[in-house]
């Protein structure tokens, strides 16, 4: 059975996910869902989204500095003046997730992103932010969808543009993240907050 917004420790009701550690309790109460504007920015948390594949979350927001560290602060620019060396280098960072596939598509990217105009990436991702009048605010877990039309565009519309490793899933994961959706349940103290 799904599950609503439960009780944390400080009484505060909040998504479940975000209990069951401090590291999430802090990410949900003051990162996830609110809005995330900047071509670096926004680059960082595609990438940390594809880092995140096929592993925990957990994983990635506990490796988050060595990440910014390995790659020079997800500046596009500075990424993607990224050598074989710097491969190399990234392969052997015991701080990071060594996966070759992940570290060649975040060079490859900014190799792409670095042609685009500042603030292209930008518009692009948020031009796919559904209508929040649309969206009935989630009363659990289960009706909070791994996949919505606007994340398949947006998947399509990157891949079709030369981004890599950003399938549907994964660009939904960005969505949420980022506050283009407020996938915070109903009852969460953490819904609707901009800040």
């Amino acid at each position: 059975m799904s599950s609503g917004a439960e009780a944390a420790a400080d009484g505060r009701l909040r998504c479940p996910w975000g209990l069951s550690t401090e590291d999430y309790l802090t990410y949900h109460d003051t990162e996830w869902g609110r809005p995330v504007h900047g071509d670096d920015a926004l680059f960082e948390r595609l990438c940390l989204e594809a880092f995140q594949s096929g592993l925990s979350w957990l994983t990635i927001l506990r490796r988050r500095e060595g990440f910014r560290t390995a790659f020079a602060g997800f500046s596009i620019p500075a990424v993607a003046l990224f050598t074989d060396a710097d491969r190399e280098r990234l392969l052997a960072d015991v701080g990071i997730i060594r996966n070759r596939a992940k570290i060649d598509a975040t060079m490859a990217n900014a190799k792409v992103l670095a042609d685009w105009q500042g603030g292209e990436l930008d518009e692009l991702i948020w031009s796919y932010a559904p209508d929040p009048a649309t969206r009935p605010a989630p009363r659990t877990l289960g009706d909070v969808p791994a996949v919505t039309a606007e994340s398949t565009a947006l998947s399509k519309d990157l891949k079709k543009r030369g981004l890599r490793f950003i399938g549907p899933t994964t660009a939904y994961a960005l969505m949420q993240a980022c506050g283009l959706v407020d996938d915070h349940l109903v009852d969460c103290v953490a819904r609707g907050t901009e800040a």
